[in-house]
């Protein structure tokens, strides 16, 4: 009887853990999202240019270290809210580029509702089924190595369709991201709401920009 109790009275504590990081998870990435989407459009505005890619890939890494670092303070959500508005920042010229295009706003538009559409629907998918998604570790990985030499590729040679394959490969390996994260809230693998954040931000940052080009390329940019 005291086993029953105390399995009931685990269980208990653990899906009121579960709740509270989704609560504040769910909460801090509308207000990064929001703030985000701020800077890009003052940045849109504002017409600056795209950052040297030194500069972009310190500012991330760093940025996104500096908050694995913080994420057990409130420093954490202070460097969140830096690293999303430095992304934020980084969206503004790709934005103008494509409302360039003669069709730029529908590819805009396009790319975000998808990307709304993608991300609420596989999480919608995870929290309903409570389906353990942790299978796609090596799958998550593997696409992170196949990626990255694709991109590198991309540097050196001019290969037909390869950066079409490049974001069409990051729409995948944004979305197992997504479902991934998910499943670790739910199933106590991310305890961590600032990690967990930071984490679905940047699938979803991904996601968007790969959509971008997709329908950009579909729509008649190189």
């Amino acid at each position: 009887m005291h086993e029953q109790d105390y399995a009931l009275g685990h269980a208990q504590v653990e899906q009121q853990a579960v709740s509270r990081v989704l609560r504040n998870t769910y909460g801090l990435l509308a207000i990064t999202l929001a703030f985000s989407g701020l800077v890009a459009f003052l940045a849109q505005r504002a017409n600056v240019a795209y950052p040297n890619i030194f500069v972009v890939l310190i500012g991330f890494y760093g940025l996104f270290f500096l908050t694995a670092k913080l994420r057990d303070s409130a420093w954490g959500l202070v460097s969140t809210l830096a690293l999303t508005g430095f992304m934020g920042y980084t969206l503004g010229p790709i934005l103008n580029r494509y409302l360039g295009m003669a069709n730029g706003a529908e590819v805009v538009s396009s790319a975000f509702t998808m990307t709304a559409l993608v991300f609420f629907g596989l999480s919608a998918y995870v929290l309903t089924t409570r389906n353990d998604m942790s299978f796609l570790s090596g799958f998550i990985t593997a696409g992170f190595f196949v990626l990255l030499g694709a991109i590198v590729a991309s540097f050196f040679f001019q290969i037909s369709g390869l950066q079409l394959a490049i974001s069409a490969g990051f729409v995948l390996f944004s979305s197992a991201c997504i479902l991934f994260q998910t499943s670790a809230i739910i199933h106590g693998g991310e305890r961590n709401y600032i990690m967990a954040t930071i984490s679905l931000y940047v699938s979803i940052y991904n996601l968007f920009v790969s959509l971008l080009q997709l329908f950009g390329i579909m729509g008649g940019d190189d």
